[in-house]
């Protein structure tokens, strides 16, 4: 069966639980939450963090399909904002080279939670179906671990997934002898990649420093023009992803 790929839209208002109630959702996602102990400040407060994600199988379209969800509370809010440094996260060979991987400090404990659980369930839908394409797909917050995702699988299986994201943060930071090379490693690791942002979404820039990315980025627009003030206006430019009109020159 050739892969068939859903219309853009479609993947934000199933990963988001119909956010904007549009009613169109075509899988009912229904996330796990996996509490775990990331240390510092919350572990001293005894406050578990708490990571959520889904894996399924769509069976009409013979594709694996991973979601990660968006921020949702205090512990998720916490990551964000105060765990946001960039913290050593692997040691991989590329290109015949050393190339370090470092990520959000908040994010890759999140993905480190779960990455273990990930595999084996990956593993299993694979060895059912082993003609299945996968798909990963995560708005906000949930598409830093989408994308930490996607490299953990090429990683480790060799798979290349399909990659849809939304709102997306930049989890990975790159130093400066190491930039370009990263840039490549991370474009190397999906089959095709979609990581849609707004303009004027001011989460798609998050960590707001230079050198931090996404494997890569498309621009796309609710509105002509990139202006200052309109990043302030987080739910219009950061909620909007569901609307047809924005990936209508992608489509053509």
């Amino acid at each position: 069966m050739n892969y068939r790929r859903l219309p853009f839209e479609q993947y934000f208002i199933n990963t988001s639980l119909d956010r904007n109630h549009t009613r169109k959702v075509t899988y009912p996602i229904k996330y796990t939450a996996v509490k775990y102990n990331a240390g510092g400040l919350l572990s001293f407060l005894h406050i578990m963090h708490e990571m959520n994600y889904e894996i399924h199988y769509e069976r009409s379209r013979n594709v694996i399909q991973l979601n990660f969800e968006k921020t949702t509370g205090f512990t998720d809010w916490f990551a964000n904002v105060v765990e946001f440094s960039a913290k050593y996260y692997d040691a991989i060979t590329f290109e015949n080279k050393p190339l370090q991987l470092r990520v959000h400090h908040g994010w890759g404990n999140m993905y480190k939670s779960i990455k273990r659980e990930v595999r084996k369930k990956w593993q299993e839908f694979h060895e059912a179906y082993p003609d299945a394409e996968t798909e990963i797909v995560g708005w906000s917050m949930g598409s830093g671990l989408a994308i930490l995702c996607c490299q953990d699988l090429h990683y480790n299986f060799g798979v290349r997934s399909h990659l849809f994201t939304y709102g997306s943060v930049r989890p990975f930071k790159a130093v400066r002898y190491n930039e370009a090379a990263m840039k490549r490693y991370l474009l190397s690791t999906s089959s095709d990649c979609w990581n849609f942002a707004d303009i004027n979404d001011i989460i798609s820039y998050m960590p707001p420093f230079r050198r931090w990315m996404m494997i890569r980025r498309v621009d796309v627009a609710m509105d002509k023009g990139r202006r200052f003030w309109r990043l302030f206006r987080v739910v219009r430019y950061h909620s909007h992803y569901d609307e047809e009109k924005l990936y209508k020159l992608i489509d053509e």
